[in-house]
């Protein structure tokens, strides 16, 4: 058995009209280390992806992970990567060690997202954070953060966090202080049902004309039509919403 320790970093839609329900994340690196069954390095992973979804890196995700648009748009795009991924994991007995359960969610989704194979990917995995989180005692059900994680076992910091290869290596590094024999491998199982997204509305306006006409009981005229569309129109902006005040009862 050996392990592959891998994390993920993502870019996203800057508003909600561009993003794409199948991918509200979009991988824009994966960083991984090998590790045979004494937990020894055997070969490391670290590969930007170009983003094709969501093409421009979001300013605060550039700022939290230095990864940069002219870094991203010299690099493969997602499904050239993935096969290199593919090949590096190889097709030994492999489990995967990761830091919460969402990079192994995300990476699905972006697997699926793109049509790609997930047959051979491994599917047993070790989600560290759930085991250091009850490691040390983390209140309410709460996860702990890998920083955190890495002060409180004295590791020392030599890259900066909120890189996917550096998070990998930290990631490795916990959970060679942590393993244990209580510490056991589950089997992941993917939820591959498609979320439709609601089909686009727009306005009736002939029906809202005929209700309006039915209220009055008359025909209304082409200047009165005109302006309840203006109306309308102007209502959406939210120019004139104004703080509601409160009343209170005598």
């Amino acid at each position: 058995m050996k392990y592959i320790i891998f994390d993920l970093e993502f870019n996203q839609s800057c508003n909600k009209e561009d993003k794409v329900i199948q991918l509200p994340f979009e991988i824009i690196q994966i960083g991984a280390l090998k590790l045979d069954e004494n937990f020894q390095t055997i070969s490391t992973f670290n590969k930007l992806v170009k983003p094709t979804v969501y093409k421009n890196v979001l300013p605060y995700i550039q700022e939290l992970t230095k990864i940069t648009d002219e870094m991203v748009s010299n690099a493969h795009n997602f499904i050239d990567v993935y096969y290199d991924f593919m090949n590096f994991i190889g097709k030994e007995d492999i489990t995967f060690i990761i830091w919460g359960i969402v990079d192994l969610k995300e990476l699905y989704k972006n697997i699926l997202y793109f049509e790609l194979p997930t047959k051979n990917l491994p599917k047993l995995y070790i989600d560290i954070q759930d085991y250091a989180s009850k490691h040390f005692r983390v209140p309410g059900g709460k996860r702990i953060g890998l920083k955190n994680a890495i002060d409180f076992l004295n590791i020392s910091i030599s890259e900066e966090l909120h890189n996917a290869f550096n998070d990998a290596y930290y990631t490795t590094e916990v959970f060679k202080n942590l393993y244990n024999d209580s510490i056991e491998a589950k089997v992941y199982s993917h939820n591959t049902i498609r979320i439709k997204s609601e089909p686009k509305k727009i306005i009736d306006y002939d029906g809202l004309i005929l209700q309006i006409e039915k209220m009055y009981n008359r025909k209304l005229t082409s200047e009165e039509i005109s302006m309840i569309k203006l109306a309308y129109n102007m209502g959406k902006t939210n120019q004139f919403l104004k703080p509601l005040k409160n009343s209170s009862l005598t």
